[in-house]
């Protein structure tokens, strides 16, 4: 349970983050970036149970990146305070991407 809060701030973090450096992303504070880390997780979620795993936010290659810039647009149509642009959308799945090489959000196991 622990491990799941603290992947839910440190993934609002990197939204905040974002918002710094992307001009197409706008979170408004902290926890209207906490709510989207959520909301993310959960479209993600669906979107992995409907199509497969391979299509995950979170995958590698090109559909991960392209779903999890989808994921990122529809999540703020139910995050008030968000505000993303398509190119905004584009941009933060990529530094998500960069940022999840080196601050994994799954535990990988040692068999890996």
């Amino acid at each position: 349970m622990l491990g799941t809060i603290v992947r839910f701030v440190v993934s609002a973090l990197v939204l905040m983050f974002i918002d710094l450096i992307d001009p197409g992303f706008h979170v408004s504070g902290f926890w209207t970036a906490l709510l989207a880390a959520v909301v993310i997780a959960a479209i993600g979620w669906v979107f992995e149970r409907v199509f497969g795993q391979n299509i995950s936010p979170y995958g590698r290659g090109l559909i991960g990146f392209l779903v999890g810039a989808v994921v990122i647009f529809l999540a703020q149509a139910i995050v008030p305070g968000m505000h993303v642009t398509v190119l905004g959308a584009l941009l933060a799945s990529l530094i998500i991407g960069i940022v999840d090489l080196f601050v994994p959000t799954t535990m990988r196991s040692a068999k890996d």
